[in-house]
């Protein structure tokens, strides 16, 4: 596996010649003049996952369209840049965009040593949209990163992988709160996302539960099917939008 994420990935979306880098870069302020517009969104995220043991980062990007894309770390490197081309510009650009990186395990790849190579701090967006307007948004990304959630139920059998027989009409996916960072501190998870799927059916259920609605979900019960196995994610999410997931699986009764 390549771990090296200071070149990000380089993808092309054929018919578009959407190109991306990481680079030396330039002073994100160096299109100087003209009418400036904020992006609509912006966003620099840490995901964690703590049954693996592997790390990465999320930038996400929305605008009424956009032609050109670099990002600046707080030091003023370039991390990513983007193009649109061909059909695309002449589409008008982009709206949306997200990247999720590559994620390295822990053991290839030590969060203290992850963390120096992503520093926290404002990462500045800048752009051009299609009337040669410059684009604006700031993420302020940080290094705190929940623990994983303690799966409950399902609760597999004592040295088990996966729970066996879970109740197909009476599923029930629980965990305990989230109350702390990997490295000891006191934080606030804002919420809990919680993911089941199975590719021979392709179910991908995926709900968003605020934290103060508790730590236990009943799985919808027309969602699963007897004697099928399932696997799944538990996220907390802190307030800065770093998350951590931790991964269950079962299989229901016939």
């Amino acid at each position: 596996m390549n771990t090296n994420l200071d070149r990000l990935i380089c993808c092309t979306l054929a018919g578009f010649g959407i190109a991306a880098a990481a680079s030396g870069g330039e002073s994100p302020d160096r299109k100087a003049g003209g009418r400036t517009v904020p992006l609509e969104d912006a966003t620099m995220i840490i995901e964690y996952n703590a049954s693996d043991e592997d790390i990465g980062i999320q930038f996400f990007l929305d605008s009424e369209g956009w032609r050109e894309i670099e990002i600046f770390d707080p030091s003023g490197r370039e991390v990513f840049s983007a193009e649109t081309g061909g059909s695309l510009t002449r589409q008008g650009g982009g709206t949306e965009l997200f990247l999720e990186s590559v994620e390295p395990p822990t053991a290839d790849l030590p969060i203290h040593r992850f963390l120096r190579r992503f520093p926290e701090g404002t990462y500045r967006f800048r752009g051009l949209d299609n009337a040669g307007r410059h684009l604006q948004g700031d993420a302020e990304f940080s290094h705190v990163i929940p623990v994983g959630p303690q799966i409950l139920l399902p609760r597999p059998a004592r040295g088990a992988e996966c729970a066996e027989d879970v109740p197909a009409r009476a599923a029930v996916v629980a965990w305990n709160p989230v109350r702390e960072s990997i490295d000891g501190g006191q934080i606030e998870v804002v919420r809990y996302e919680v993911i089941i799927e199975n590719e021979e059916d392709g179910l991908n259920f995926d709900v968003k539960l605020p934290a103060t609605v508790g730590t236990r979900l009943n799985v919808p019960v027309q969602l699963l099917r007897r004697g099928t196995s399932y696997i799944g994610e538990v996220l907390a999410v802190e307030e800065g939008g770093n998350q951590t997931i931790s991964e269950f699986c079962f299989t229901t009764a016939n």
